[in-house]
């Protein structure tokens, strides 16, 4: 599966945004710092992701973005989607010209997966993975607390 920085870093910088997001808007420069991910690749990628109705901006001293839907409601595939990111798993991009002009032998099981992967994608939200995070997390935090306790 080809699944290149842009959607990597599209998702990572949504999912920044949704655990900030309880102080308001979000800089994309504060993004970029805790990511370490390019300013101007950021604002590429949300001027995608705002076109597509998944983020809005505000505009303004202690401007940034927020999210333009609840974080349960968004899921990982079609933040994927809107910065034009393919989820494809063959070697032609999916033309079927992968064998010297013709479809390989292979093509169709390699089409089959980049679905299946699609619609693994579709049922993750971000409100899932932040939520899992959270449950990971929390181990830590019982345990520190029984040290201290």
């Amino acid at each position: 599966m080809r699944l290149t920085t842009k959607g990597r870093y599209a998702v990572t910088a949504m999912l920044d945004l949704v655990i900030h997001s309880d102080s308001g808007p979000i800089s994309l420069a504060d993004i970029s710092k805790r990511q370490e991910i390019s300013l101007s690749y950021l604002e590429q990628l949300f001027s995608k992701l705002r076109k597509q109705g998944l983020v809005r901006s505000v505009r303004g001293p202690g401007g940034g973005y927020n999210l333009s839907r609840e974080p349960d409601t968004i899921f990982i595939a079609e933040i994927v989607d809107a910065v034009n990111e393919s989820i494809d798993a063959t070697n032609c991009g999916g033309a079927g010209n992968c064998h010297a002009g013709e479809v390989c032998l292979t093509h169709h099981l390699w089409t089959d997966l980049s679905a299946q992967i699609h619609t693994f994608l579709s049922n993750i939200s971000l409100q899932s993975l932040v939520d899992r995070r959270k449950a990971d997390e929390e181990p830590e935090q019982e345990q520190i607390l029984e040290m201290l306790g």
